[in-house]
């Protein structure tokens, strides 16, 4: 059975369907969850969290074909919630706290980078980028024409390659 048959379903009450969807997606909401809160327990509360959310207002979801995109919307709006409450603010020491230190310090300069960007160019590279999210559903998403999107990306990844290039020119000096 298709995605968007299974999110009908779903939408029409099948607790079944709603949760082989959710196993269906439980990996992109780990992982949303995971780069917005970097850490694993978080993450997996805050996948328990949405998914609750998600059943008790899935009658909500007007088109079925964007199921995964509204629980991703759901995840990142609990997220920057949690970041909120908590005033996580440093990095550097949540990302050492990790178990398993990254030895490849690229990550730590990607995080970095995209945390200067505001959090709308944030929120935008991470739904194409990391969750490969279609620019058309980005938009209606976010109830914004597709060229404005396509616009605003343009500009995020511009900002972003810009900070990198700063970066570059001060290790040169």
């Amino acid at each position: 059975m298709s995605e968007k048959q299974l999110a009908k379903k779903a939408i029409k009450g099948d607790a079944d369907a709603f949760l082989e969807l959710m196993h269906t997606y439980q990996e992109a909401l780990y992982r949303t969850a995971f780069s917005y809160l970097k850490n694993e327990v978080d993450a997996l509360e805050a996948v328990q969290e949405v998914t609750y959310r998600a059943y008790r207002s899935i009658k909500k979801v007007k088109e079925p074909a964007y199921f995964k995109t509204w629980l991703i919307r759901i995840m990142m709006n609990y997220c920057q919630d949690v970041i909120q409450k908590s005033k996580r603010e440093v990095l550097e020491e949540r990302i050492l706290s990790m178990q398993g230190v990254c030895e490849d310090f690229t990550f730590l300069e990607v995080e970095e980078a995209l945390l200067s960007l505001s959090d709308y160019d944030r929120e935008l590279l991470h739904l194409k980028y990391f969750e490969d999210v279609k620019i058309k559903d980005i938009a209606r998403l976010w109830d914004t024409p597709e060229g404005t999107i396509k616009t605003r990306l343009h500009k995020a990844l511009r900002a972003l390659r810009a900070g990198f290039e700063e970066k570059g020119e001060m290790k040169r000096v």
